[in-house]
């Protein structure tokens, strides 16, 4: 089914009604709704839309109008992109997929009328609902921190304007100045990563205030790829990073970001930038529904249904699911077994055993990336690892720009991928 230009604005905008409106009444074809835009949620509507050949009516809610990818918004951060590289608009996906994008909140879930309520006031009909909120944080996780002070200590874990300002507080730090991040403990949303952020903060700083000073409060005792984040802080920016894990008090955090100040076990330092990142959880709308375990939404895997209403499929970070990462590749992987096993349940079309795929890369410095990755396989009990690969220390320069180049071509293809 083709959406037209004048059936995509008016399905955006109504959604704006003061009054509620029920979408789809009497209407015989499957509804399925997604609420998230993302790696998850855009590739899901785009395959179901694309694969069902107009047998059911796909609705996208996503309160942007532009993307930004939460992959490469560190390079941003250290000048290796425009901030207009990682934007991505949802008007393929209606123009040439026919989905029905939504600009607005999910705010209400009725799980037993099978309807979605929008800020605006809107109510959708679906016979299948796919979420992939991505994450919130921990109201409390870091003492002396909430939202209210992302504008002072931000998290910029949420890609654009958090990633926009974050940026401009590392330029505009005075020389010789002291930035400091607080690591989140595990599990946490990879990318952007913790790690590759620290690397292209040292990599700008390096370039604009080679005096300044990195410090990373961080609650966890390793961390992933550890030994190749650390062999190249040591190549390329020795002596301007400080990792204090939680045998130094890397655990024990507060921060005021009126003071701007950190202590760390005790210990106050002054500091220029802060970057916060507290402990995560599903985004909201999962809790609204009721499908969390307290932080998360438990799924299986063969069909990434919610593990507390069969009707509701869950996607990306959002998750619980077993041994993948928080990433973008994940979410994108995971789209693809929900979308056709929401189709097979709707339209009767074949439904294939669930396999993923995930490869998470890193940019250290100049065309020196990293990488790690792996396989998996749904069984009863968890989205389990079958295999996995790793970049090692000591490899050489030819590689390393290999596996950034690998990156960049992956990049393209994904959001090519999740956005038509």
């Amino acid at each position: 089914m083709k959406l037209n230009r004048r059936r995509f604005i008016g399905t955006a905008s109504a959604a704006t009604l003061a009054a509620p409106t029920v979408w789809g009444a009497g209407h015989g074809m499957p509804k399925v709704v997604v609420i998230g835009g993302g790696a998850g949620g855009a590739t899901a509507a785009r395959y179901l839309a694309k694969d069902s050949d107009g047998a059911i009516d796909v609705s996208l809610v996503e309160p942007s109008r532009s993307y930004y990818t939460c992959f490469f918004s560190n390079l941003y951060i250290g000048g290796f992109r425009e901030i207009g590289s990682i934007a991505h608009s949802y008007g393929t996906l209606a123009a040439d997929y026919g989905v029905n994008v939504v600009h607005d909140w999910a705010v209400g879930i009725d799980r037993d009328a099978k309807t979605v309520t929008l800020a605006g006031g809107a109510v959708l009909p679906y016979d299948r609902l796919i979420l992939s909120p991505g994450i919130d944080f921990v109201d409390g996780a870091v003492p002396g921190w909430d939202i209210s002070a992302q504008n002072k200590m931000p998290h910029a874990y949420k890609a654009g304007s958090q990633t926009e300002l974050l940026k401009a507080q590392i330029e505009a730090m005075p020389e010789g100045g002291t930035f400091a991040m607080i690591a989140p403990p595990n599990p946490y949303r990879c990318p952007p990563g913790p790690y590759e952020r620290v690397s292209m903060v040292a990599h700008l700083l390096k370039q604009i205030n080679p005096t300044a000073k990195i410090i990373v409060a961080d609650p966890k005792e390793k961390f992933s790829k550890q030994a190749l984040f650390q062999e190249g802080w040591g190549k390329h920016y020795d002596g301007m990073i400080d990792w204090i894990g939680p045998d130094f008090g890397g655990g024990t955090v507060e921060v005021n970001p009126d003071e701007m100040t950190v202590s760390i076990d005790g210990e106050v330092t002054n500091v220029d930038v802060c970057n916060v990142i507290p402990a995560m959880k599903a985004g909201r709308i999962c809790e609204i529904a009721g499908i969390t375990d307290g932080n998360w939404a438990p799924v299986s895997g063969h069909t990434m249904q919610s593990r507390m209403d069969e009707n509701i499929h869950v996607l990306g970070d959002a998750t619980n699911q077993g041994d993948m990462p928080k990433s973008g590749f994940s979410a994108n992987s995971q789209a693809k077994v929900a979308a056709m096993a929401v189709r097979g349940a709707l339209t009767g079309a074949k439904v294939f055993p669930a396999k993923f795929t995930n490869t998470c890369w890193s940019l250290i410095d100049t065309d020196d990336g990293v990488k790690v990755g792996a396989s998996y396989q749904a069984t009863d009990e968890k989205i389990a690892k079958v295999d996995g690969f790793i970049s090692q220390t000591g490899e050489d320069a030819a590689l390393r720009k290999a596996t950034f180049e690998e990156s960049v071509g992956w990049y393209a293809g994904i959001t090519a991928d999740m956005f038509g």
